[in-house]
């Protein structure tokens, strides 16, 4: 089989090796490798901006980004542990999102950005959001909203902050609220809410109101 009659590479285009099987795709165990990098490459480009768009543009905006263990401890993009007091060892959205390490991605809240996270603990079961949460999520405004990484929490994401964090235990009811010195995993946002954060200037008050 003259060279023009032979399949091309699907890497560099060139002829194949006479002695290929059939079914072969590559001419070159390098060409094999440089595909699949391409192609893994691609793959972790849609996935990021697929979670870019499913992520309010007041968070990706900010270099406040980590990646995060299997024990939640917050890392840094190559793997080294990262501190929620350490700006050095946070990253922008994309560099993180790109990392490797860990198992995903996650948001320092800091003060004086006025982020905060109202995180409704085991607040929802078989697909259903419980009856305490509802009635939190009834008396709050619309904003961004996703799921936790276990699936049964929620994290409410709005503009404000509290003095303090609190963890508060009550019965079935689980809630803690944050704005500083935590990080928060990122999951899958809740369909329908909005793609930006509302404001919540009373966040202290609005949730002694509430619990």
């Amino acid at each position: 089989m003259t060279t023009a009659l032979r399949p091309a590479c699907g890497q560099c285009a060139g002829p194949m090796p006479v002695l290929a099987r059939a079914d072969a795709r590559y001419c070159s165990p390098a060409c094999r490798q440089s595909s699949y990098r391409i192609r893994r490459a691609e793959s972790q480009a849609r996935v990021e901006a697929e979670r870019a768009a499913h992520v309010p543009a007041e968070l990706t905006s900010r270099a406040r980004w980590v990646r995060y263990s299997g024990r939640k401890v917050p890392l840094r993009i190559d793997g080294r542990f990262a501190a929620v007091n350490d700006p050095s060892s946070w990253s922008d959205f994309t560099a993180a999102e790109a990392a490797q390490a860990g198992e995903g991605v996650g948001f320092v809240l800091t003060a004086g950005d006025r982020i905060l996270v109202i995180d409704l603990d085991h607040a929802v079961e078989h697909g259903r959001v419980l009856p305490w949460a509802q009635r939190i999520l009834d008396a709050l405004p619309p904003t961004y909203m996703e799921r936790g990484r276990s699936g049964a929490g929620l994290h409410l994401w709005f503009r404000g902050e509290v003095p303090a964090g609190r963890r508060i235990r009550k019965d079935e009811l689980a809630v803690e609220v944050y704005s500083d010195r935590r990080f928060i995993i990122i999951g899958d946002r809740v369909s329908g809410t909005p793609l930006e954060l509302a404001e919540l200037p009373d966040a202290a008050g609005v949730i002694a109101s509430l619990v």
